[in-house]
């Protein structure tokens, strides 16, 4: 059965016919970051906090026991602990967003948690093959983790990349598409996006958010993403399973608010955060946290850009201050445990 977001050269967004930029208006906005020497320094540092290593590692083995948890790493990348997996999102570590590491965007601030400090990690999933999401130094270090490597979760068509890169572990899903690991689902939903690691080769491969559901936290990750009718229907689509007497709605939504200026340029493929809050209460999530933000220069605004704003952008949308949040780097919050016809509070910080 043919999919409408397949077509004969890749793939396409369910709400945007294209979020592709043409030539003239890259270079128009290259020339005006040049012109205007953007982003401008940001007024404010990323919020750090020493990570809590040991409550990590001694959470990783607790198995049925495990608290559901969020640790936040730096830009995408987070750190996900529920149901007895440990899950990282977008991993990078490496000192550039780019295919060369003496040249490109320059991380601003290290890993809230290194790469060596990790408790051991289950799953890997991927939201798509930019740069600054799959980065192949931190994949390649994740695969030789001790104990073995991770599984990999990718869009459709990236298990040919992961291949190449020496993954063996790999299990590429299309929208919709659910796969299951230790009593897990990992179900990859849409997302309005694209995809390239090269000139030739524009939507190739599928982009995605992703929807995790266990018996103990529901838990959503955007990646990249432009505003769309996608999460409206991510949540009816799960609607049977986050009805108020199996828990409700996802217990915490991971969700992109940086680099998103101009929005004449960005608006397609990246939310800015009063899209952003709007994407957490299309969801129907008890818990957002904003992420893809204080770490890599990758648009006009400064990095501290959603500290100045993300208080609007909850008043907007009429949203409570402990429902949309940011974090510290290496920061951890725990999740409360899914409890039938149970309301949670605010994460405990």
């Amino acid at each position: 059965m043919s999919k409408s977001h397949h077509t004969d050269r890749g793939f396409k967004n369910n709400y945007a016919a294209s979020v592709n930029k043409s030539l003239p208006e890259v270079l128009r906005w290259q020339w005006n970051r040049m012109r205007r020497h953007l982003p401008p320094d940001p007024q404010l540092p990323t919020p750090t906090q020493v990570p809590e290593l040991e409550f990590l590692h001694v959470n990783a083995r607790a198995g049925a026991s495990m608290m559901p948890t969020v640790t936040w790493i730096g830009h995408a990348t987070s750190l996900i602990q529920a149901d007895g997996l440990n899950v990282l999102t977008d991993p990078i570590f490496s000192a550039r967003a780019s295919p060369l590491q003496w040249l490109g965007p320059r991380r601003a601030q290290p890993p809230g948690v290194t790469l060596h400090a990790l408790p051991r990690i289950d799953v890997v999933v991927v939201s798509h093959n930019h740069y600054d999401h799959l980065d192949r130094g931190s994949i390649q270090a994740l695969a030789r983790q001790p104990g073995g490597e991770p599984l990999f979760l990718v869009p459709l068509g990236l298990r040919r990349w992961m291949t190449r890169a020496g993954i063996r572990r790999a299990v590429e899903l299309d929208w919709w598409e659910r796969h299951d690991h230790a009593g897990v689902e990992f179900h990859l939903t849409p997302a309005q996006h694209w995809s390239a690691r090269s000139l030739t080769d524009r939507n190739k491969t599928l982009w995605g958010a992703w929807s995790v559901l266990g018996v103990d936290c529901h838990w959503f990750f955007s990646g990249d993403t432009g505003y769309s009718a996608d999460f409206s229907d991510t949540r009816q689509r799960f609607a049977a399973q986050q009805a108020a007497g199996h828990g409700g709605g996802f217990d915490v939504a991971l969700i992109a608010v940086g680099a998103c200026e101009p929005r004449w340029f960005m608006q397609g493929q990246h939310v800015d955060p009063a899209e952003a809050v709007r994407i957490h209460v299309d969801l129907g999530a008890k818990h957002s946290v904003g992420v893809h933000w204080g770490t890599f220069a990758l648009a006009d605004e400064p990095l501290d850009h959603p500290l100045h704003v993300i208080a609007t952008a909850r008043a907007q949308h009429g949203v409570a201050a402990d429902a949309f949040t940011l974090m510290a780097l290496g920061e951890t919050r725990r999740v409360p445990r899914r409890l039938p016809s149970s309301c949670c509070g605010s994460i405990p910080r």
